[in-house]
């Protein structure tokens, strides 16, 4: 990473990495107190504010908060009760990806993978984690009103058993379920998968190893993710962990970052400084429209994220013993 040693020589403070695959990993690294910053995704923010295991920030502390777009800031998976605890550095949405040899007439709509699964049986492929119960919600949001669904992350027991059942019917025609893009775009490129979501870079990363493969965001829009930096409640290093936010987050290293990892960068400013000056509008970095057809990772809570008072909802510790379930 070559950001990290810049930021020795800058600073003095001393950075030791840790990688982590999925957000359960980086809600157990965090629990262990050793380890002053994350970045967060939004399925996993609300269980670490909610567990006194980050702090909030103190944005004056951190100079390029001021360039991060305003439609990321103080949002409910980085913020709460008005309280700001995450910074924004990368953002993007899960797509629909389909092969075009295969895939016709090219999909509009989320029901390409739910409804109309079973006419490519075998290679549906899907998102591997508890949070994509949330991707049947949006889709249900939509053709089941009856169901009274306003957030995907936000599900009372019958909006959930609905969601479920609609991921459990569609567990007949997939043929792998992906967390690893290498092993999706292995996928598409060897037409093992001909249809189901990923990240813009998945895409990318296919058709320049020259898969025929198109993206789309469906018309009810879709899930996706805002990750933030966090600071740990427990930090040994506070002054280094607050260097470390502003330096991540500003203008020319967000901009490396976001095209490492293939997302849009939160700083406002970072577009003008891609090496690839496509970047910014392939990820639809400054478009608020865009931004707003997504419906960011929001870490399910039995408080239900939707603000509803009446009713309990189901809580991630349920998301992910269904999930085990409607895998198999």
């Amino acid at each position: 990473m070559n950001w990290v040693q810049p930021f020795r020589d800058l600073t003095g403070c001393q950075v030791e990495v840790k990688t982590f695959g999925t957000s359960d990993e980086a809600v157990s690294l965090m629990r262990t107190g050793q380890f002053d910053v994350v970045s967060a995704s939004g399925d996993a923010s609300l269980r670490l504010i909610d567990a006194g295991d980050v702090q909030p920030i103190n944005t004056a502390l951190v100079p390029s908060y001021s360039d991060i777009y305003p439609f990321l800031k103080g949002k409910p998976w980085n913020a709460k009760n008005g309280i700001t605890y995450g910074v924004p550095h990368g953002w993007g949405a899960n797509l629909l990806m389909y092969r075009t040899d295969v895939v016709r007439p090219a999909p509009t709509s989320w029901r390409a993978v739910f409804e109309d699964a079973p006419r490519y049986a075998g290679r549906v492929t899907a998102y591997d984690s508890p949070i994509y119960i949330a991707d049947a919600a949006l889709y249900l949001m939509r053709h089941r009103p009856d169901l009274g669904i306003t957030n995907p992350y936000a599900l009372d027991r019958r909006q959930f058993d609905a969601a479920v059942a609609l991921l459990e019917e569609q567990r007949r025609a997939v043929g792998e379920y992906w967390n690893d893009i290498v092993r999706e775009v292995q996928a598409f490129s060897a037409g093992w998968s001909v249809l189901g979501s990923t990240w813009q870079m998945a895409a990318n990363l296919a058709r320049d190893g020259g898969a025929p493969v198109a993206t789309v965001l469906p018309d009810e829009g879709s899930t996706g993710w805002s990750d933030s930096w966090m600071i740990s409640s427990r930090a040994e290093h506070p002054n280094c962990a607050y260097r470390w936010v502003d330096y991540i987050v500003s203008a020319r290293v967000n901009a490396r970052v976001a095209e490492y990892f293939g997302e849009s960068p939160a700083n406002a400013k970072a577009c003008e400084l891609m090496r690839d000056r496509t970047h910014c509008a392939v990820y639809h970095s400054a478009d608020p429209e865009y931004a707003s057809h997504i419906w960011y990772w929001t870490t399910p809570m039995r408080d239900c994220v939707d603000g509803r008072k009446n009713v309990e909802c189901v809580g991630y510790d349920g998301w992910s013993k269904a999930w085990l379930q409607i895998k198999g």
